[in-house]
């Protein structure tokens, strides 16, 4: 091997570990950076991807995850994103299984081990990108820039951005994805162990890093881009290709492939067989998906929706400089770049122009620097290194197909693999040239020292949907998600007055977010501002008419305004656009209950629960009516067919208790209501109507017990006053009695 090929370590000024070292102290380093989250929440997507995911539960068959999406939708739906990662959703599967139930914390786990795995592999990883692959007389591959390899691993382990990749519950995906792209190009590089004229490779070695790659492409869509990956490494690193001469060559009249060194050393079979993978596994990708790609609207991407090429061109490069300067400068992190967030740059005046200008400056020079360089180390490190960058990029680049985002630094774990390995290759120019290469050491320390505290703050921002959220207003102060995010968790958390700020900020933002107009409109509807929310939720179905939710809640709107008919139309419209809504046929049973239509009342509340038959609510409505209406046998036979199905809901033992009393059944109401008040032991009403049935019983000390504890709990409870004050006219009297 040529003496340029031990250049970049041997100009590098760093740490010379033995291999097994490296890889400790990289894998505690990584550990380090994103301990802190282990103990972190659920949040933002997780909620969708593993809480609302019904391909998590045992009862769904596990032939089901490989007909479902990501979120365990339906590939073949047209709503469905078709995200396949069906391995991704498995691990979530036997996370759940070990954990027996939504516990985050052995979630958190796995991520934090996969990404030191990563990290650990990174080692050998950036041993050959930059050392190139030589093996020894018994078959061991050498380490050629151990100094080199263990810089850029650093880098890559203690990166800011990979943060929501390993903090974030989904990012599980992406760690998958890279952890068997790795082991696709390790297992790649293994093919060429027994080469020792140049001549022989492993066939099934090549075959191995194929399937590896399938396996990476089950786990994300980027997996498959190894495949591209492996064949510039063959062509460079193992047929030591030059491109440009190549190019050259070719154009040249009289020059045949022969003799530009495309069938040596199996080269192109072995592209052949790696274009064959990867055609088999986007002919069966797309077979699986069912249907067109997906639909994604455009809040979600704005720049792919532009009418003008000229604007959704410049948009894109836009947003690629933005990746690259989170790569470069990972301290403005945000977990949604969408929803105004980067507004569109629509004219060659906007400033923004420079930075598009600046990137292409860059990847310009680094080309022409790769292909026309005549050091051949510099050349090969230089177009691994863009490859590693660019190719893993690709399918996030909006190029081939629109995609659901605008910026996310989840997708840029695996190019920062390319972005080390420049860095890594910069910082020893640098060596070369600087006289005080302690000073350059020590500054290259300093910053991944400032990586790592600022992975640790970042990790703990993601620890809680408040502070995530929070932390994004000053990152994307325009993006009416954020603000929307932060009002749903105000909202879940009873601060209803600060979540009416955001909301609102939200619908300022983005006049069409009929989530945002929804969900305020729901607030102001609990706080009896109807006017105000019915506007609201008409102008989102207006902007969505098939926004089921939204037609609900204005219907709900309607009937506490007494505007019955048009709250029928709109619970029905939802029911139209929503055939499974339980919640809307509670609400519509309500209503019919508000008119008198007991019937219509009692098979609203009936199709709830068949639909949803936890339905606690709608059991309840109809056992109460029965009871009001005198059906006592059947709501008796309601009531225990309720239990049956949800047996610890107090408040329909509550319910079924008042039934049985009503009936005589005096020992079994007893026995629901007592239980009833063991699981609720501050419900004023249960320890009333308990005395109700004492006093009707005859049992009048008990019955006296009881309504003093309901009056204490509740002094204002409506009719155990009256009550309480004729049993103790009854007990006076008995005394007298009892006198004479």
């Amino acid at each position: 091997m040529a003496q340029s090929e031990f250049s970049l370590d041997h100009e590098i000024s760093w740490f010379v570990l033995p291999s097994y070292w490296a890889k400790i102290i990289v894998g505690l380093i990584s550990c380090m950076c994103f301990a802190n989250s282990y103990d972190g929440d659920f949040v933002f997507d997780d909620s969708e991807a593993i809480i609302n995911n019904k391909d998590l539960r045992a009862e769904t068959p596990l032939g089901d995850l490989w007909h479902h999406d990501f979120w365990g939708g339906k590939l073949s739906s047209n709503t469905s994103h078709k995200s396949y990662r069906p391995l991704t959703v498995l691990t979530f599967r036997i996370n759940y299984l070990f954990a027996g139930g939504f516990h985050p914390v052995g979630f958190h786990v796995i991520n934090i081990i996969l990404h030191c795995a990563i990290s650990v592999l990174m080692v050998d990883v950036f041993s050959i990108l930059l050392g190139g692959l030589q093996y020894s007389s018994k078959g061991r591959r050498l380490n050629l820039a151990p100094k080199a390899s263990l810089l850029a691993t650093s880098l890559f382990a203690v990166h800011p951005v990979h943060t929501e990749c390993v903090a974030g519950i989904v990012g599980r995906a992406d760690l998958l994805c890279a952890l068997f792209f790795l082991l696709s190009f390790l297992g790649y590089c293994k093919a060429f162990r027994e080469n020792k004229e140049g001549n022989h490779f492993s066939i099934l070695w090549v075959l191995a890093s194929v399937l590896l790659g399938a396996i990476a492409m089950l786990c994300k869509e980027q997996g498959i881009t190894v495949l591209g990956l492996n064949a510039v490494f063959d062509a460079l690193v193992i047929n030591k290709l030059n491109i440009l001469e190549l190019i050259q060559k070719v154009l040249h009249k009289g020059k045949s492939l022969e003799n530009v060194g495309l069938f040596k050393k199996g080269l192109l079979f072995r592209i052949t067989l790696l274009l064959s993978g990867g055609a088999t596994m986007l002919c069966m990708r797309w077979r699986i998906m069912g249907t067109g790609p997906p639909a994604f609207t455009e809040v979600d991407n704005p720049a792919s929706f532009a009418d003008s090429l000229f604007v959704r061109a410049i948009n894109y490069n836009y947003y690629y400089s933005l990746n690259a300067w989170l790569l470069l400068c990972p301290w403005w992190l945000c977990f949604d770049w969408s929803m105004g967030c980067i507004p569109l740059i629509k004219s060659v005046s906007d400033w923004r122009i420079i930075a598009l200008a600046a990137l292409w400056f860059c990847l310009i020079g680094l080309i022409c620097q790769a292909l026309c360089s005549q050091d051949s180390h510099k050349r090969r490190v230089l177009t691994l290194g863009l490859g590693f960058l660019i190719i893993p990029f690709l399918p996030a680049s909006n190029l081939f197909f629109r995609v659901g985002f605008v910026v996310a630094e989840r997708v840029i774990y695996l190019p920062s693999i390319g972005y080390c390995m420049l860095l890594t290759y910069g910082f020893s120019l640098l060596s070369k040239q600087a006289k005080k290469k302690k000073m350059l050491a020590a500054a290259v320390l300093g910053i991944l020292f400032i990586n790592v505290l600022r992975c640790v703050i970042r990790s703990n921002q993601w620890r809680s949907e408040e502070q995530l959220f929070r932390s994004a207003l000053s990152v994307c102060p325009l993006n009416a998600k954020v603000h929307y995010n932060v009002g749903k968790n105000l909202a879940d958390k009873g601060n209803q007055s600060a979540a009416i700020k955001y909301y609102r900020e939200a619908v300022r933002l983005n006049p069409k977010y009929v989530h945002a107009m929804n969900n305020l409109g729901n607030i102001l509807k609990e706080r009896n501002e109807l006017q105000e929310a019915e506007g609201l939720l008409s102008l989102a179905v207006q902007i969505q008419p098939d926004f089921a939710a939204a037609w609900m809640n204005l219907g709900i709107v309607q009937n506490s305004l007494r505007r019955f008919e048009e709250a029928e139309q709109s619970y029905w419209t939802a029911i139209k656009h929503r055939k499974k809504y339980p919640d809307c046929y509670y609400n519509l049973g309500r209503l019919y209950a508000d008119l008198n239509r007991h019937i219509d009342a009692l098979n609203a509340w009936r199709n709830a629960t068949v639909l949803k038959p936890e339905h606690s609510l709608a059991w309840n409505n109809m056992i109460i009516l029965l009871d009001n209406t005198g059906n006592l046998a059947q709501a008796e036979a309601v009531g225990r067919e309720a239990l049956e199905l949800i047996p610890n809901d107090h408040s329909l033992m509550f319910s079924l208790a008042n039934v049985l009393g009503k009936s005589q059944k005096y020992k079994e109401s007893e026995a629901l209501f007592l239980k009833a008040i063991k699981a609720n032991p501050n419900a004023a009403s249960y320890h009333g109507n308990l005395a109700v049935l004492y006093h009707r019983w005859g049992n009048l000390d008990l019955a006296k017990k009881h309504y003093e504890v309901s009056l204490k709990l509740d002094p204002a409870a409506p009719g155990t006053k009256e009550n309480y004050s004729l049993l103790k006219r009854k007990l006076e009297q008995l005394q007298k009695k009892g006198d004479v």
